[in-house]
C-alpha cells in the first residue's frame, strides 16, 4: 500500500480508501447482511487500506464498527458524516447534527473519528452551515469527538464545486470530498489548486461509478453526448469508446483501472475512494489505484476529449432502506 499525508490534518492515510456508501454499500444494498458487510471492510484492511468513509445516511457505520473489533483502533482512520438537510425538506438543527455524531459513535464502536464531515451540503445551504452549525461543530471538536473537520459535496446538485468554493474561502475545513472522473474533470481548475494552497485534504469521489461500471452504460452516454453535441461523433460509432486507453504497450488492462489510476494521480488527489459489495472486487480496486499514472498520450486525449464536460455522470445514489 502507499500512504500520503492528508492535507493538513498530519493523517497518514492510505491513498486506497474504502467507501461503504455508493449504490452497493458493502453489498447491503443488494441484499447482504451484516456479517458479509463487516467481511469486506475487513479484507480491505488486511489489504492496508487505513481510510475508511462511511455515513450515518448510509446504514454502514455498524459494519465499519464490527470489522474494527480485535484491530487497533489507532491503526484506522476513519471518517463518517451527517446530512444537514434531506431532499424531502427536512432540515436539520446543530443539535440533530450532534445527536447524529453521538448515534455515530455508539454504531462505529469508538470514541472518536478522526474526521467528522458534513454530508451533501448544496451551495444554498453552505450560508447557514457556516452561520449556525460550523461554530457548534467546532466548539464540539474541542472535547475530542472527532479530531478534524470535513465537508462534502452534492455532486449531482453541484456539478461547478459551488459549495466547496464557499468553503475553500472560509479556510476552516480540514477535508473536503469532491467529484472527479475522467468524464467529469472540472474540479482540476475549480477545487485542486485552492486545496492545495490552504493544505486542505481530499477525498475523491466517483472515480468509477455506473458509468464506468455498468455494462452499456458508458456508451449510453457518450451517445447522448454526441447527439447534445458535446462530444465528436466518431466516439459513439465504437462499441468501446476508450480503447485507445487499453493498448497494449502503454494502456490500462480495462476502462475501470484507467479510471483509478487517472484520479489517483490527478495533483492536489489524496485519496480515492472506491466501494463495493462484491469482496473479490477489493484486491484489484486497490492494485488498479496503486499502479503508475496513465501514459501521458492517454492523460492528454482524455483531458482533450472532455475537459470541457461537467455534470456527467454524476447519479444521485438512494439510503439504505431497510425493511
Amino acid at each position: 500500500m502507499q500512504y500520503t499525508t492528508l492535507g493538513r490534518t498530519s493523517l497518514k492515510v492510505s491513498v486506497a480508501g474504502l467507501g461503504c456508501g455508493g449504490a452497493a454499500k458493502l453489498g447491503l444494498a443488494y441484499g447482504h447482511d451484516l456479517q458479509h458487510a463487516t467481511g469486506i471492510v475487513q479484507r480491505a484492511l488486511d489489504q492496508g487500506v487505513n481510510f475508511i468513509d462511511t455515513a450515518q445516511y448510509y446504514g454502514t457505520e455498524p459494519a465499519v464498527g464490527a470489522a474494527l473489533a480485535g484491530r487497533a483502533r489507532e491503526d484506522v482512520v476513519i471518517s463518517t458524516k451527517h446530512k444537514v438537510s434531506l431532499l424531502d425538506g427536512t432540515v436539520y438543527s446543530p443539535a440533530e447534527i450532534l445527536a447524529g455524531l453521538d448515534r455515530s459513535l455508539r454504531a462505529l464502536n469508538t470514541d472518536y473519528v478522526d474526521v467528522f464531515c458534513l454530508h451533501t451540503v448544496r451551495p444554498h445551504e453552505y450560508p447557514r452551515v457556516a452561520r449556525e452549525i460550523l461554530p457548534v461543530l467546532l466548539r464540539e471538536k474541542e472535547r475530542g469527538k472527532f479530531r478534524f473537520l470535513g465537508i462534502t459535496e452534492f455532486a449531482a446538485h453541484d456539478p461547478r464545486h459551488e459549495t466547496m468554493a464557499q468553503a475553500l474561502a472560509d479556510d476552516c475545513w480540514d477535508v473536503m470530498m469532491v467529484a472527479f472522473h475522467m468524464l467529469n474533470q472540472n474540479a482540476r481548475h475549480r477545487v485542486f489548486p485552492q486545496a492545495m494552497q490552504r493544505n486542505v485534504g481530499t477525498l475523491l469521489m466517483f472515480a468509477v461509478r455506473a458509468i464506468f461500471s455498468t455494462p452499456g452504460r458508458l456508451q449510453q452516454d457518450i451517445a447522448d453526448l454526441v447527439r447534445e453535441g458535446r462530444l465528436p461523433k466518431w466516439l459513439a460509432e465504437k462499441n468501446q469508446p476508450l480503447d485507445f486507453l487499453l493498448d497494449e504497450d502503454k494502456g490500462a488492462q480495462s476502462v475501470i483501472e484507467a479510471a483509478y489510476r487517472y484520479a489517483r494521480h490527478e495533483p492536489g488527489a489524496n485519496v480515492v475512494l472506491f466501494g463495493t459489495g462484491n469482496p473479490a472486487h477489493i484486491e484489484p480496486n486497490v492494485k488498479a489505484i496503486l499502479k503508475p499514472p496513465l501514459h501521458e498520450d492517454h492523460r492528454r486525449q482524455i483531458e482533450e476529449l472532455f475537459g470541457a464536460l461537467e455534470g456527467v455522470g454524476l447519479d444521485e445514489v438512494a439510503p439504505l432502506r431497510r425493511n
